[in-house]
């Protein structure tokens, strides 16, 4: 992406401060979203920098279905929602984690993915990692293959980036980059 567009897309993301509490800087996708060549330009940016050869598009609840369902059509692949718990039907698998300012649970219905499906995980921000590690957890446990994580924005002073690698997720694309809170 050239330094016009991401500048183009940074200006259409605002700074709410102490939101959802003090001390915390949340990223208000909402003017990007409502800017129709805007919002085409962050989907089209997010497809370019995935990879092509996966058969599912799984995005967390809420914002990465936004994201993750307009990337999986580009890519010809399927969408999969993972939500929190009690929002999904049938039979679920559930897996736990800690975010920057609190705790939350994911499921993901237990058929929704078929063994050795290759993967690619969106959402709209990489922040500690809690939601895509705890995302990756679930895809494990249906024997699927996360070959690729892709972000709209990552805020590299929380360090999720270093997190993921951790635990042995290392392919992870980000459209924007914001380096301070």
């Amino acid at each position: 992406m050239s330094p016009s567009a991401a500048d183009r897309l940074s200006r259409l993301i605002r700074d709410i401060p102490d939101f959802p509490q003090p001390g915390v800087v949340f990223k208000d996708i909402t003017p990007l979203l409502a800017s129709p060549g805007g919002f085409a330009e962050a989907v089209n940016g997010m497809v370019e920098i995935s990879p092509d050869d996966i058969d599912v598009v799984v995005g967390m609840e809420a914002r990465g279905f936004i994201f993750g369902a307009p990337v999986a059509l580009a890519l010809g692949a399927g969408f999969v929602p993972v939500r929190k718990p009690g929002k999904l039907p049938g039979d679920t698998l559930a897996q736990s984690y800690d975010l920057e300012y609190g705790a939350e649970t994911l499921t993901i219905h237990a058929d929704a993915i078929a063994d050795g499906a290759r993967v690619l995980v969106v959402d709209d921000v990489l922040a500690t990692g809690g939601t895509v590690g705890a995302t990756a957890g679930l895809l494990k446990q249906l024997g699927a293959e996360l070959v690729a994580v892709t972000v709209l924005m990552e805020l590299t002073f929380l360090s999720g980036r270093d997190y993921l690698t951790a635990q042995g997720i290392d392919t992870v694309n980000a459209l924007l980059r914001f380096g301070s809170s």
